[in-house]
């Protein structure tokens, strides 16, 4: 089934809401919602003359067969608060599916009519090889006609006729439901699926039956595998009980042990946006917006493990400061350590009396100490290739590095005119640069992003900003975010690119329709974006994160968890300690026999 959700202005507001969700049915009767009932497909926001963006939405979704017994869902576009978008007919929105996991945008193609339409159908008739199209104006006049394929941005007219009977609705059957629209699939179509849209967890674990061992080391370094309800798999320390084996004595053993990974409460730290966790020479490092001093200064935790930055009493070193002689007065943000070319750095951004924050990078002295301000090098405010500022129009913020396929890059948050009626939103930018001046673009920037879809722009926040990035299995994987950064709305969207491509071209990269993490996404997390990533000392991929405690508090709190790679290889950011880890399979046996 596929339907929308009605909107509630405080919890599920307009931007999400008038999207496309979808629920399955194995008994025609019983829904069980994709997503968390989470919407999946998004409309675009249109680009207007003057660079802005007018939001929309769906409405009144449709799904039927198509010719080649795959599967298409239409639905009528509106604005974002569910006005129609033109006084007569609409435009209708066409996606194509396989799989009910990866969607084609097929076309956008409108339909005439007197009035705005209210309800649109399509069937394919199989045995005259065409598609019957029918649809409702708001007075009630159906009209119809047959298409033999559909193509974009075309106009499709059709003939006045009497409609009977009723459409069904099965919205009933899914909490918040609005309007919808079912099809019949085979289990075979739906089975990946429903694995993609539904929560991975521990599901069991696996250990040796008997391993032969010579000395507690060894043991020590016998792993578990958690399998998960995916079908996917993950390397499990154990804590393995020593007392129950003499190492001393050759034989065989009954040895318990235990589960355990490096797992985060949730709230870490409050008051902080923008985390990075940082690992450099033997010692683990935090830095992020600090909203308890007014994003002003950046402030530096050191300490031996991850979870000792977030150690009662931990000590903070502020690394840069307000400087009334550097015009360095406000909006001290996102700050993030790279090591490009070999060198350390910072890149941030930073305000002087006037607002508007602009990008700067500051290299950390050889052999310097991160936390000693005195050892960085004086902040550097980052140029075009032509040697022109990053920006003189408009604001520059959130720059990360990125390295990939043998090439160095930056990818930044852009805007002009924030806060008056051009406000362009924020918009994602990605240059190549050299590693031996990385304060300087060696390309052109290219826009990668903006924030068309409900879930960037929603409630009045236009929004892509913050992204981090990590390469894996010859993928690129560019996290962002979107909503507002201090509400329940934000959430972290994805681009995937091959690593071996031409990033500098927006085509080469794929941007995921619905957020990777969002308030749906782990129970009592509100608002979670602007990440980075690390790898754990254990090797594990983990994300940092800012999100709220409660839908209507507005204080940043730092969030840490791993992701996991379910059966396709997808990296998934939204698996709770639980699901990561159960305590309830956590318990284990094996046999070892001493050599």
């Amino acid at each position: 089934m596929v339907y929308t959700r009605t909107v509630l202005p405080e919890e599920y507001p307009d931007g999400l809401a008038r999207s496309v969700h979808i629920a399955l049915s194995r008994d025609g009767w019983n829904y069980t919602p994709w997503n968390k009932n989470y919407g999946i497909l998004f409309a675009e926001a249109k680009v207007l003359g003057n660079n802005t963006l007018c939001p929309r939405g769906v409405k009144n979704p449709w799904i039927f067969q198509n010719h080649n017994g795959e599967y298409g869902i239409a639905a009528i576009r509106v604005l974002e608060d569910g006005s129609p978008e033109h006084t007569k007919g609409a435009d209708i929105l066409l996606w194509h599916t396989s799989d009910f996991i990866t969607f084609d945008k097929q076309a956008v193609f409108y339909v005439d009519a007197q009035n705005p339409v209210e309800e649109f159908r399509c069937r394919y008739c199989t045995e005259k090889s065409y598609y019957q199209l029918c649809w409702r104006d708001c007075t009630g006049r159906w009209y119809r006609t047959e298409k033999q394929m559909f193509s974009n941005e075309s106009t499709v007219r059709g003939e006045l006729f009497e409609k009977e009977g009723k459409k069904t609705n099965e919205t009933n059957r899914v909490l918040g439901a609005e309007q919808g629209s079912v099809v019949n699939v085979s289990e075979e179509t739906v089975i990946g699926a429903a694995l993609r849209w539904s929560p991975v967890f521990h599901a069991r674990t696996e250990v040796p039956e008997c391993v032969k061992i010579r000395n507690p080391e060894e043991l020590m370094d016998i792993m578990a595998t958690a399998i998960y309800s995916d079908g996917s798999a993950a390397q499990k320390k154990v804590r393995w009980n020593l007392q129950q084996v003499d190492f001393e004595k050759k034989g065989s053993y009954t040895v318990e042990g235990e589960l355990w990974e490096e797992s985060f409460h949730f709230p870490l730290a409050v008051g902080y946006g923008d985390p990075v966790i940082f690992p450099w020479k033997g010692n683990w490092y935090f830095i992020g917006t600090n909203d308890n001093m007014d994003d002003v200064a950046f402030y530096v935790r050191k300490a031996s493990t991850v979870q000792g930055l977030f150690a009662e009493g931990i000590r903070q070193q502020i690394i840069l400061d307000k400087d009334e002689q550097k015009n360095f007065i406000q909006t001290f943000w996102a700050p993030e350590f790279h090591v490009i070319g070999g060198e350390l750095y910072l890149l941030f951004a930073v305000s002087g009396k006037v607002w508007g924050p602009q990008c700067y990078l500051m290299k950390l002295k050889q052999d310097g100490e991160i936390i000693n301000p005195e050892d960085w090098e004086e902040p550097v405010r980052i140029r075009k290739k032509d040697g022109r500022w990053l920006s003189d129009d408009g604001i520059t913020l959130d720059m990360t590095y990125l390295k990939a396929g043998g090439k160095s890059y930056v990818v930044w948050s852009y805007r002009e005119n924030i806060g008056t009626e051009l406000d362009t939103g924020s918009m994602l930018y990605i240059a190549e640069i050299d590693e031996k001046t990385p304060w300087q673009l060696k390309s052109d920037p290219v826009l990668l992003s903006r924030p068309l879809y409900g879930w960037e722009n929603v409630s009045g926040t236009i929004n892509n900003e913050g992204p981090h990035g990590f390469v894996k299995n010859g993928k690129v994987y560019l996290g962002y975010s979107g909503g507002s950064a201090n509400s329940y709305t934000y959430a972290v969207g994805l681009l995937t690119a091959d690593e071996d491509a031409d990033l500098l071209d927006p085509e080469n990269w794929e941007k995921a329709n619905t957020p990777v993490l969002s308030f749906y996404s782990v129970k009592g997390e509100y608002g979670p974006g602007h990440h980075s990533f690390y790898v754990s000392e254990q090797g594990e991929l983990m994300i940092a994160y800012h999100a709220e405690d409660a839908v209507d508090h507005v204080i940043r709190c730092d969030g840490i968890r791993r992701i996991h790679f379910d059966v396709s290889g997808r990296p998934r950011f939204d698996q709770s300690a639980s699901e990561s880890l159960d305590p309830s399979l956590g318990k284990i046996k094996m046999q070892v026999e001493i050599l």
